[in-house]
């Protein structure tokens, strides 16, 4: 039930400070609105009558209502007294005063904090409504997928034989002997082929991409993740035409790209820029290092590739720059705005052309 202009506290928002600070007077006139009878007491349906018209309160299940009354009901009469309804609302209270200032540390950290002067800007932009579903919805389709291979026995690493593979790696894997299954562009980031790789890409995504979405719009986040995701692929049939694509890293790294891109951009407002910058850029660097070792020292040609991290990166930058919001633009912005504008799209008609026009380039297809 967090604090809002209207509902609960409308109730006391003429009271003096003295008597807001007063317990008793501030919820006494939300007991006696609700105490339909005047008996003293408020019943289980009167309580549940408050959270279905109090505005502040109206999303608190039936159940969790009925969990609230019993757990405040300190003498089993069913009802609430004043002084048990008053310990139940300043319980609540300070526990959503807890919520929201760990949630406020976090995005201020996490998703583009500036200055003390700024952070109530950056504060005021995140929002629980919609919840942030977008990430926490392809984290678990990844470990789904994950799973279902590694039930069905699927290998640490790619044979030269995509058979081998588990279902959905079958299904989804970007295959450069399929390249006309066109949706292998955007699922190969479902599969992963070690634990290592799955995690490193869960952490970013619900560290970095779930505060991200808070701040900037599921749907902003979206974009910036599948454009890396398609880059990923695009980048790499072109780069290494025989290589096998699996996992979310051409995502995962357009999140950090854009994420640092807007750091650098509103850097006189950050408050944390620089520790943002040596935990994100070693991350990227370690592992797009061991994607080349496992490449080219290794020799595994057909799991993941380090060109994806790459394309990923550069597609995080060129949309993340159009599509998060930055509070304060400046006037270069605006041309950088356009110019990332028209650099993206030549770069992504060039590779689709590509992989379009020049069959002989890529192998034969299945």
């Amino acid at each position: 039930m967090p604090r809002t202009s209207t509902g609960i506290e409308s109730q006391v928002s003429e009271e003096s400070i003295e008597l807001y600070h007063n317990p008793e007077s501030r919820w006494l006139p939300l007991f006696k609105k609700y105490d339909k009878n005047d008996d003293g007491r408020i019943s289980h349906l009167e309580l549940e009558d408050l959270f279905k018209n109090e505005s502040s309160c109206k999303n608190v299940p039936k159940r969790k209502v009925q969990k609230i009354l019993r757990k405040a009901d300190a003498d089993g009469s069913d009802h609430l007294e004043l002084d048990e309804f008053i310990k139940m609302m300043e319980q609540d209270e300070e526990v959503k005063e807890i919520l929201k200032n760990a949630i406020n540390k976090y995005i201020n950290v996490i998703a583009q904090p500036g200055s003390k002067s700024q952070r109530g800007k950056y504060e005021e932009q995140y929002s629980w409504n919609p919840p942030p579903f977008v990430m926490i919805l392809i984290s678990l389709l990844e470990i789904t997928s994950f799973l279902l291979d590694t039930l069905n026995k699927a290998p640490s690493s790619l044979t030269e034989k995509s058979n081998d593979l588990g279902p959905a790696g079958i299904i989804f894997i970007y295959d450069p002997s399929k390249r006309y299954e066109i949706w292998r562009y955007i699922t190969y980031a479902f599969v992963h082929f070690s634990v290592f790789h799955l995690v490193f890409n869960l952490v970013i995504q619900i560290m970095l991409g779930i505060a991200l979405e808070m701040v900037h719009g599921w749907w902003r986040v979206l974009i910036v993740y599948l454009a890396g995701v398609l880059a990923g692929s695009l980048g790499t049939s072109i780069s290494d035409p025989f290589v096998y694509l699996g996992g979310a890293s051409g995502g995962v790294y357009a999140f950090i790209a854009a994420h640092l891109a807007t750091i650098c951009m509103n850097w006189a407002e950050m408050g944390h820029g620089p520790w943002q910058l040596l935990i994100f850029l070693p991350l990227m660097a370690i592992d797009t290092s061991f994607a080349i070792y496992k490449r080219f020292v290794k020799g595994v040609e057909h799991q993941t590739g380090y060109a994806a991290h790459l394309a990923g990166a550069l597609a995080g930058l060129l949309v993340g720059i159009n599509v998060l919001r930055n509070l304060e633009v400046k006037s270069w912005e605006n041309k950088l705005w356009w110019a990332s504008v028209f650099v993206y799209t030549v770069l992504m008609l060039i590779a689709i052309i590509w992989n379009i026009a020049f069959p002989s380039y890529f192998p034969p297809m299945n």
